[in-house]
């Protein structure tokens, strides 16, 4: 990737309708080199789609957990299994450190929420779960 790769990309980050005819103007080439280089991105993986991202009025009333789970490293290939299963479950990590996996947890209310959090403490091969509700985002710079 080059500094146009990353200009391109860093538009499409603040728009990803933005069109071809659009990029061309804003970065001052020719769109022939705008699709080229777009086609080259979704090519190679650096540009996996294109996506909307919902603000805080769309997000609003779902609570947000962040859940760490610690778990027996043979249980790992089972209960991500598992996690997948479970609708409110909108991101798995597997990490190094104190815990084993973070999950990114969305539900509609404080019931479905402890419904989830009992049906995953409840899989065999989980040792220990901390629960963390998010209150507010204060930034977000994820793409």
């Amino acid at each position: 990737m080059d500094e146009l790769d990353t200009a391109i990309l860093g538009l499409l980050s603040g728009d990803a309708r933005m069109s071809v005819a659009v990029l061309a103007r804003r970065l001052k080439v020719a769109r022939s080199t705008i699709q080229a280089r777009l086609e080259r991105l979704e090519t190679s993986g650096v540009i996996a789609g294109y996506t909307v991202k919902l603000g805080e009025a769309a997000r609003a009333g779902r609570l947000r957990t962040t859940v760490l789970l610690t778990i027996e490293p043979r249980a790992q290939a089972a209960i991500l299994t598992r996690l997948k299963a479970i609708p409110e479950v909108e991101r798995i990590s597997t990490t190094s450190g104190r815990v084993d996996i973070l999950l990114q947890v969305a539900a509609n209310s404080t019931t479905q929420l402890d419904n989830v959090l009992d049906q995953i403490g409840e899989m065999q091969g989980v040792k220990s779960s901390e629960s963390l509700i998010h209150l507010s985002t204060k930034l977000d710079r994820a793409v």
